[in-house]
């Protein structure tokens, strides 16, 4: 009597065959209805679930999102620069806003991950979820479409634009300390990981900020290495601002 074949399942015990119907209030809250499910399936299949997996769908999605993103840009704010539009771009697909998202469309239980990855937290895990949103992108894209892949982007991110943009017209602490340095004739600063602590899900990194030409190093913390490298940054600027007024 011929074995039956075991069948893969996700980090919520969803099978494989069932995607259709564990996938179908995504797909409602999404504002698209498949016509490859299959797609679907891919873009919430993390590395560690097997070779199927959506790596590629997340490469694609970061480009298509760029592109979506500063269509929606150019059109709501029609009067803004290059500079100040870049930097808005930059501020919406960062990976806590794309987590965010992750979490308001429900993806943690969506998940497809390895037993030892869904151990480990990694369907809570910011990089993953923000991964899988543009992945999800990516898969509207090729099912749909561009415009389909525009009109989800607009359904998610036009919230965000009213909510956030006054916030991002201001340059994060990264890019105005590289401003600071350069307007000063002196060289970027450079930053490396010190040390994380924590369970693999809930890490904190420590930055180092150096500028050999201030002869200065500064840490920062945070939940991710970018969040990390933004308070170095902040805390440089912290130091060299006061530092130069006070100089005669």
């Amino acid at each position: 009597m011929p074995r039956r074949r075991r069948q893969a399942r996700g980090a919520v015990g969803d099978a494989v065959s069932d995607i259709p119907a564990a996938f179908d209030s995504l797909q409602v809250r999404l504002g698209h209805r498949f016509a490859q499910v299959g797609l679907l399936g891919r873009a919430l299949t993390h590395k560690s679930f097997g070779a199927d997996n959506n790596e590629r769908l997340e490469f694609l999605g970061d480009a298509v999102l760029s592109a979506a993103i500063s269509g929606l840009l150019f059109e709501h704010f029609g009067q803004s620069g290059e500079g100040d539009l870049t930097r808005v771009r930059a501020h919406l697909v960062r990976e806590e806003m794309l987590h965010r998202l992750a979490l308001d469309l429900g993806l943690p239980a969506l998940l497809r991950l390895s037993e030892g990855e869904a151990r480990s937290g990694g369907a809570r895990r910011p990089s993953i979820l923000a991964d899988a949103v543009e992945a999800l992108i990516a898969a509207v894209y090729l099912d749909g479409g561009f415009a389909s892949a525009q009109a989800l982007v607009e359904r998610l991110f036009t919230p965000l634009v009213a909510s956030t943009a006054a916030e991002a017209w201001t340059r994060d602490p990264k890019t105005e300390l590289q401003e600071w340095l350069q307007a000063r004739r002196q060289p970027v600063p450079g930053y490396r990981i010190e040390s994380t602590r924590g369970r693999q899900h809930e890490q904190m990194f420590t930055v180092v900020c150096s500028i050999p030409s201030r002869s200065l190093e500064v840490r920062g913390e945070g939940r991710s290495r970018r969040a990390a490298e933004q308070e170095a940054a902040r805390a440089a600027l912290a130091t060299l601002k006061p530092d130069e007024t006070e100089r005669p």
